[in-house]
């Protein structure tokens, strides 16, 4: 299955989704991969592992309307059956959206339908939760309020700052996010009807649980 992935940072989850697709018996390839911003660390990232980039400057487009229209023209030719928002910090238009429905996935640093948009980690912190983590889900017109379907749990201790909680969950995304990629590759995740189903079954609200997901392999 082929995958192109839209990054606009460092790329530390692209990193991860690379390694796991350098892996024996892998059922998918990364295309291609498209940044939103020049002379970021994720595209060195893809260069290095002989992965074809892009770059689509938004600063260069007149509105998010022609950005999103280019952005899909350049996706739609490399025939992906996935789009996988890695750190893609653009808020995208529903032609976007609609366009890529059922195949468009995003991982969001909080466990939704808690914490959506930015700063997930400091308002986690303020809040006083006990449990933070990351969330995997497919892209709808709602920020952050698609259907989620697998998140993975880190304690918040009361020693935590911003800054180690955002590295727990990092760890945890690095692990959830190739695996929804592979379930959907292996046509083992689908979506019908706006809902989630994995091996044929309707996911919960939120999502499968990646301790439970473990318990059961």
């Amino acid at each position: 299955m082929q995958v192109v992935i839209l990054i606009s940072g460092s790329g530390s989850n692209l990193q991860a989704i690379i390694n796991a697709s350098n892996e024996n018996d892998c059922p998918f390839n990364i295309r291609a991969v498209i940044s939103n911003r020049p002379d970021v660390k994720g595209l060195q990232r893809a260069n290095a592992a002989g992965i074809e980039t892009l770059v689509i400057d938004h600063k260069q487009f007149d509105g998010r309307e022609a950005f999103d229209q280019e952005l899909m023209n350049r996706i739609d030719s490399y025939q992906p059956s996935l789009v996988v928002l890695a750190g893609f910090m653009r808020i995208l238009t529903s032609q976007f959206v609609e366009h890529y429905s059922g195949q468009l996935l995003n991982i969001h640093p909080a466990l939704l339908p808690d914490f959506p948009g930015l700063n997930t980690h400091e308002r986690a912190l303020e809040s006083g939760v006990e449990q933070h983590g990351a969330s995997v889900h497919f892209v709808t017109t709602e920020v952050d309020g698609g259907p989620i379907v697998l998140q993975s749990s880190v304690p918040v201790k009361t020693d935590d700052t911003a800054e180690t909680l955002a590295n727990k969950v990092l760890e945890q995304e690095h692990i959830i996010y190739p695996l929804v990629i592979k379930w959907y590759a292996e046509s083992r995740l689908v979506l019908e009807n706006n809902k989630p189903l994995f091996d044929e079954k309707e996911l919960p609200a939120t999502g499968l649980q990646y301790a439970e997901v473990q318990e059961n392999q």
